[in-house]
């Protein structure tokens, strides 16, 4: 008899393992099976720092969490509402996250002796009662797993690799959703295995009859199709989504794309992503080193290339003195900051939003520059776009900020027709007469002179150049004009940006102003709180050098504003500096993106539980 199944608005899901348990490769199979039937979808991928933590400890435990709903979301979830645990370890480090009354399903072949030790169990929580407001659901995952591979010449290693496999198949089937597109993957993965396609296709059907038959499942759930406006959608991370923005910049201004990077978590996917495009004229170059991967993007910039270089917090210290030879020489150039936890190695697999003040300030001398934040990880398209659109019509260095979150985080992307995109601005100086490098136009941009042109001849560097002519100066009155060009250049750039946009009353109590990848969590907890009857408004920061010209204005209309940041408060030192506005902080710095419950929990607070009134 078929089991019942039962309607749900949106669900939760975290699978947590061992690294060498595929909780990655997992999560993003469910993930894009969700994505396919029409579900809106957010994710958030968690993997521990170190390469070979031991097998079953605490350290090594690797999870990954989607969110997916019927309606429009903007996070990954707050608290799953199921976590899939393939040992003792994942139970106990994910068990605080989980909601009350939470579906586990544990795979109990791993609750030995042996794990419960290295989990720091002192008795079994599966046995001694600890468990008792969760709905536990008990399944021989290992055993299930090498039973259906009986037949198979498989070593006992690669028989227990398929294991996730068969809690997939589990969850495929607990939440209706059809396995054919994770077989089509495996034929494609496994084609010269075959072996391992046999095995890892018998499980994951061997995972859904399970489900179907055992007594223990009683109950089938389904999340209806989100109502989204009409198109065509992708899954897409953040890296990917920066990749992909890129490459349609090349396309829409037919310029040849150059990378110049050096790998570095949680950055590297942009490098590999990109060589994947050889055929659009994209050539990527990896580097020895991070300050041999800008220079050698300095070095395209300057032969009419459009220029990117990617990396983290460390590498964009390392590039330091390269940006400010772009700067220098004033040629457009983005450096990608994926930001991650610091200081120095820190954290290099979590996230954190530490990084702004060395976007903004982090290079000796006067050198400014233009700083783009994305949002989200489809925004992460929409935002390489704009980078590039600005450095190449102003010819200025931007660095775009995204961040571990967003980066290993997907969501749908919208696709938008091609035509439908920015125009890409990019002059060629071709003139011979009146020709000098440091020549400006109103928005005094110079022009951008491809090196050999006949007559065009010309010399940029890192040592000062004279005012229009471009030769070296050392003059003290014309450094200071060149220092100031520059200055009032990126200043500029607010001519082309709009306005801060307020969502809610445009004046009031409070103003939660947020930047960067805390967007999803404030916009969801202003939703939750204006249906709670507060009154609270919401802007977001997208440009943060130059600031839009009317955020003073902003604000100034509202008798409160919190910012809520990853890190120690470096926006709001900022605005308290620019602005000398009271600013309340709202700070965290764990390696995890905001909740919504504590954004809320936050705004509720700071209005007093009067509504401020």
């Amino acid at each position: 008899m078929a089991k019942p199944i039962q309607i749900l608005e949106d669900v939760t899901v975290r699978f947590a393992g061992d690294s060498g348990d595929g909780m990655q490769l997992t999560g993003s199979q469910f993930t894009d099976t969700t994505a396919m039937v029409g579900t809106d979808i957010g994710t958030l991928p968690d993997f521990p720092a170190e390469i070979r933590a031991p097998a079953g400890s605490l350290a090594g435990v690797s999870g990954f969490q989607i969110h997916f709903s019927s309606s429009d979301i903007q996070t990954p979830g707050d608290s799953p509402d199921v976590l899939v645990a393939m040992n003792p370890a994942a139970l106990k480090v994910n068990l605080k996250d989980l909601k009350p009354n939470a579906t586990i399903i544990v795979n109990t072949n791993s609750f030995d002796a042996k794990n419960l030790k290295l989990a720091q169990y002192d008795t079994n929580p599966l046995e001694d009662g600890s468990l008792a407001g969760y709905n536990v659901i008990p399944v021989e995952l290992t055993k299930l797993t090498t039973t259906a591979l009986d037949e198979l010449n498989l070593s006992p290693k690669e028989k227990d690799k398929c294991k996730n496999f068969f809690a997939l198949g589990i969850m495929y089937w607990m939440y209706n959703r059809p396995i054919e597109m994770t077989l089509a993957w495996l034929e494609s993965k496994f084609k010269k295995k075959p072996d391992i396609l046999e095995a890892n296709q018998r499980v994951l059907k061997a995972g859904f009859n399970y489900g179907e038959t055992t007594e223990i499942f009683t109950t089938r759930y389904d999340v209806q199709p989100a109502k989204l406006p009409k198109g065509i959608y992708r899954n897409i991370s953040g890296n990917e989504a920066v990749a992909l923005g890129f490459v349609t910049v090349s396309l829409r201004s037919k310029l040849p794309l150059f990378l110049g990077s050096y790998p570095i978590t949680p950055a590297s996917e942009i490098l590999q992503e990109l060589s994947k495009y050889k055929n659009y004229g994209v050539v990527t170059f990896q580097a020895e080193d991070e300050i041999a991967g800008i220079a050698s993007a300095v070095g395209a910039a300057f032969t009419g290339a459009l220029a990117i270089t990617s990396t983290s917090g460390p590498g964009l210290s390392l590039k330091a003195e390269a940006m400010g030879l772009a700067i220098m020489t004033e040629l457009p150039l983005v450096v990608i900051d994926v930001q991650r936890g610091g200081p120095s190695t820190g954290l290099p697999t979590k996230t954190e939003q530490a990084d702004l003040f060395q976007a903004l300030y982090g290079r000796h001398g006067e050198a400014p520059l233009v700083v783009i934040a994305a949002s989200s990880p489809a925004d992460c398209f929409f935002a390489s776009i704009e980078a590039a659109k600005i450095a190449l019509e102003f010819m200025v260095p931007v660095i775009l900020l995204t961040d571990g979150y967003l980066a290993f985080g997907s969501e749908p992307l919208k696709i938008p027709k091609f035509e439908e995109l920015p125009e890409i601005n990019v002059k060629f100086r071709t003139e011979i007469e009146g020709f000098y490098p440091y020549l400006r136009d109103e928005n005094l941009v110079r022009p951008w002179a491809i090196p050999g042109t006949p007559g065009l001849e010309h010399r940029i560097g890192g040592l000062e150049k004279k005012d229009v002519f471009g030769n070296i100066s050392y003059d003290p009155q014309n450094h200071e004009i060149m220092i100031n060009n520059r200055q009032k250049k990126v200043i500029n750039v607010q001519k082309v940006i709009p306005d801060l946009a307020v969502n809610g009353n445009e004046t009031g109590e409070l103003l939660v102003l947020s930047w960067g990848s805390t967007y999803g969590a404030v916009i969801e907890a202003i939703k939750l709180a204006r249906k709670e009857g507060l009154e609270v408004s919401h802007a977001h920061l997208r440009y943060m050098n130059p600031f839009p010209k009317n955020l003073e204005g902003v604000l100034k209309s509202f008798n409160k504003v919190m910012i809520p940041e990853l890190n120690l408060g470096q926006l709001a030192t900022i605005i308290k500096g620019i602005y000398l506005r009271e600013i309340i902080q709202f700070n965290k710095v764990q390696g995890q993106p905001f909740k919504v419950a504590e954004v809320l929990n936050k705004i509720k607070e700071v209005l007093g539980g009067n509504n401020g009134k």
